[in-house]
């Protein structure tokens, strides 16, 4: 299935007035946000992971794509998605190696490959770091769709480990969607156990949750 010229531009960037400092989470108002712009998560350090960056919202082009990449097997779009991570990763950041969030070893059976996979390997060629799969899913988790931001925490709490030590390492991990972050943040703490300096999280595409209308809401996102 060909994908047209229009549909890989850039996608516009996630906007919103209020943004949690580290997370890049969107808010409708302030509220949320302590003294220096962190949301509860943050500052509470349930969030796992340092901070997040990501291409868009996951919705219209950006979402069709994606479930092309990742459901319909056009591993070639790895590369222009790779350049929008890419350019969705501010230069000034610093890392020593790549890493993807794994899949469960049925899963990726299933579908073949890794997308996050694919993604990770993108963006460490463009950015000349090293890439390597040092997480391992031991256990396979029920879908996240349709759990409450606690669930989805514990559905995945313990469900990572780390294959190898990486002591002192700043780590990027990759992802293609974000809804909660929980499954990024179960990583995170892996990552960290086995002696991670720091974890950054890129992925493609977040879900707005500033929706209030939950039916609404479950139309636009689609499976997860």
């Amino acid at each position: 299935m060909p994908v047209c010229v229009d549909c890989l531009k850039q996608p516009a960037p996630l906007s919103a007035e209020f943004f949690c400092l580290n997370c890049r989470t969107p808010f409708r108002n302030s509220f949320p946000l302590d003294s220096q712009g962190r949301c509860m998560l943050c500052r509470s350090g349930q969030r796992g992971f340092d901070e997040a960056f990501c291409c868009g919202a996951y919705e219209g082009t950006l979402r069709k794509l994606i479930h092309l990449f990742k459901y319909s097997g056009m591993r070639r779009l790895a590369q222009p998605l790779g350049a929008w991570l890419a350019a969705a990763l501010p230069r000034d950041r610093q890392f020593d190696l790549v890493t993807a969030v794994p899949l469960h070893w049925r899963r990726r059976w299933q579908r073949g490959y890794n997308q996050a996979e694919l993604l990770g390997k993108a963006i460490a060629r463009a950015r000349g770091i090293p890439a390597m799969n040092v997480l391992r899913r031991g256990s396979a988790t029920r879908a996240q769709a349709g759990l409450s931001n606690a669930q989805r925490r514990e559905n995945v709490a313990g469900a990572f480990r780390a294959r190898r030590r990486v002591a002192g390492l700043r780590i990027l991990l990759v992802d293609d969607v974000m809804t909660t972050g929980a499954t990024a943040g179960a990583c995170a703490r892996a990552l960290k156990k086995a002696g991670a300096k720091s974890v950054s999280l890129l992925a493609l595409a977040r879900v707005d949750r500033r929706f209030t209308d939950q039916a609404d809401f479950g139309k636009r996102k689609g499976p997860v």
